[in-house]
């Protein structure tokens, strides 16, 4: 059985390297593994040392903090109107994130202030 803090991490790294573009075999290479143990990294089923994880957080251009972000928090109770503190784990919300930052800088700020007015959230 994996471990709670392992499946975080692991999540945390397979977002982080979907949202940059970056296939399990580009990691595995700019680390030196395989990536079949990258696929084992991001489900939880091996640990990632230090070293490796200091690794990938170069690769994926990260601070190593990144990994554990939102791992004491209690992300059973999610108010009406907030995002989920695992809204990375949905698909959708991450290429629409990855959508969004490939829209120049000037643009993207005006959709921002629409979907500020949209959502009524000010």
């Amino acid at each position: 059985m994996a471990h709670p803090v392992d499946q975080h991490v692991g999540k945390r790294i397979r977002h982080r390297r979907w949202l940059v573009g970056m296939t399990q075999q580009q990691l595995a290479d700019q680390v030196g593994i395989k990536f079949q143990q990258i696929q084992k990294y991001e489900t939880g089923a091996n640990r990632v040392s230090a070293s490796r994880l200091w690794d990938i957080s170069k690769s994926l251009q990260v601070d190593i903090s990144f990994f554990f972000e939102g791992i004491e928090g209690d992300e059973t109770q999610v108010e009406p109107g907030v995002a989920p503190s695992d809204v990375l784990s949905d698909k959708e919300a991450l290429e629409l994130l990855r959508s969004y930052y490939a829209i120049p800088e000037n643009q993207r700020r005006r959709l921002f202030d629409l979907a500020r007015v949209l959502s009524d959230v000010s």
